[in-house]
């Protein structure tokens, strides 16, 4: 059996992870041994009697930004030479499933989340391996978007989910959306199931499946009919 994918989350507020780390498929991936999740206070590698984990900005401005002292520290206790140190920030590059899968490749990650305004300019200077963005909102504070991201990256684990290509045909995993899905009864309230789906034959089913993920991309996401088409084209 391989080595279990290990994951240190960093923040002021282990409490909000708790649950999450322990529940569903997360769960089920530390009891099988196929991840290891740990969360790390900064406030533990503070050196003040207050444990303080921010200040105010240099230059002035509103809100508090995290210092780098603890931040620092709570990154040098558990990097190794092969981290991934990633920073959940607004500034990061988008996050999307090709990502998801090469961080699933890795065998440590350690997840840096701000608070407050941000952090200070070196911890992403001198630290940080990634910078990763799951949106162009505003979020109380960054374990919330690690949350998005640790659930993308440990369910393409092997072994997770389960049966080989559990994870190949669910949407964005070819730069599709998912065809539509259907399941007993066979009509419900005059609704019927397209009868190619009972008809068993399984190579006319996967070309269904196929055109309708395509039809749905090119109507709801185009942008990624748009980068199937760059991609082939530079190869």
């Amino acid at each position: 059996m391989s080595e279990p994918l290990e994951i240190d989350v960093i923040t002021i507020f282990p409490g909000m992870l708790k649950g999450f780390l322990e529940e569903s498929m997360l769960g089920r991936a530390t009891a099988n041994g196929l991840a290891v999740f740990r969360t790390i206070d900064p406030r533990d590698f503070t050196e003040d009697v207050h444990r303080s984990t921010d200040d105010r900005p240099y230059g002035g401005g509103p809100g508090m930004v995290m210092t780098p002292g603890p931040l620092f520290r709570a990154v040098e206790s558990v990097k190794r030479p092969e981290s991934r140190v990633i920073l959940m920030t607004p500034q990061g590059a988008p996050f999307a499933q090709r990502r998801a899968q090469d961080l699933s490749r890795e065998r440590h990650l350690i997840f840096v989340c701000g608070h407050y305004e941000g952090v200070d300019e070196r911890v992403r200077e001198c630290l940080v391996t990634d910078e990763i963005s799951i949106g162009d909102y505003v979020l109380t504070n960054g374990a919330l978007a690690a949350t998005v991201v640790i659930d993308a990256v440990v369910r393409l684990v092997p072994g997770v989910l389960g049966g080989e290509g559990a994870t190949e045909e669910e949407s964005f995993s070819q730069d599709l959306l998912e065809y539509p899905q259907y399941t007993r009864p066979a009509v419900f309230r005059g609704m019927e199931v397209p009868a190619i789906l009972m008809s068993g034959h399984h190579a006319e089913v996967a070309r269904w499946r196929q055109e309708q993920a395509v039809q749905r991309t090119q109507l709801r996401r185009p942008d990624l009919i748009a980068s199937r088409t760059i991609e082939t084209e530079d190869h």
